[in-house]
């Protein structure tokens, strides 16, 4: 049987600075902070975040795009500069895939479009806690599979694979995790975010046109159902 994954723990009252120069967009993040049990503080330029950090190093910064002064893209710099190495969340009205990608390569972990519902920047922060602080990912291989997390590319072997962006999601999911036996339930869950179980054929639908552009004809075969259970990856070793 594989052993099943535990999930890191989130640090309880965690501290998170904001860093947002707009007044009203400031005080809704701080409020809906607070309401989640996390101990924000605030910041309106990169020179004022910077005395922050280095008073005390936060948990976990969320930086506007667009700051007086030097960008927020600017101020990550400054900050791995000086050796902070936080998870960072942008958040930018600049939201195109251009500017993700710019602000995930200057080194924001993850990057949210404005404007956002409160629901979305809670979930983001929750799952840039989780993760280990040591490492910050940027591409994953599993066997002949490689996927770049920045650039979202996908590629086996030299055949680079055409993928939407729930497909990528899915085998990202699933490239974590090689050799465990993914119950439907779970992919619905991590995947699509569902907290029930709906009946439908969604995951079976989504799984097939990933395995039509995973295991071509002739290849030898990565994705494997396992009957009246769920899938799982194969190294293919």
């Amino acid at each position: 049987m594989t052993p099943r994954l535990s999930r890191p723990q989130v640090k309880a009252n965690a501290s998170i600075l904001v860093v947002e120069d707009d007044p009203d967009m400031a005080m809704e993040i701080l409020a809906g902070l607070k309401s989640q049990g996390y101990q924000p503080r605030h910041a309106a330029n990169g020179t004022d975040a910077l005395a922050s950090i280095w008073a005390e190093a936060p948990d976990l910064a969320i930086i506007d795009r667009t700051l007086p002064g030097f960008d927020g893209l600017s101020l990550i710099a400054k900050m791995q500069e000086e050796g902070f190495h936080l998870p960072v969340l942008v958040v930018s009205a600049l939201s195109s895939a251009d500017e993700r990608i710019r602000g995930l390569k200057a080194g924001g972990d993850d990057y949210l479009g404005k404007p956002f519902v409160m629901g979305e920047l809670f979930a983001r922060i929750e799952a840039l806690l989780r993760r280990p602080t040591d490492v910050r990912e940027t591409a994953l291989t599993v066997g002949p599979l490689h996927i770049d997390l920045i650039e979202r590319t996908a590629h086996r072997g030299s055949r680079e694979m055409d993928l939407l962006p729930r497909e990528f999601k899915l085998l990202e999911f699933m490239m974590r995790r090689p050799g465990q036996v993914l119950p439907r339930s779970m992919l619905l869950e991590e995947v699509w975010n569902y907290r029930f179980v709906p009946e439908s054929n969604l995951v079976n639908v989504h799984m097939g046109r990933l395995r039509h552009k995973v295991d071509l004809p002739g290849e030898i075969k990565l994705i494997h159902s396992v009957k009246n259970v769920g899938f799982m990856l194969d190294e293919g070793n």
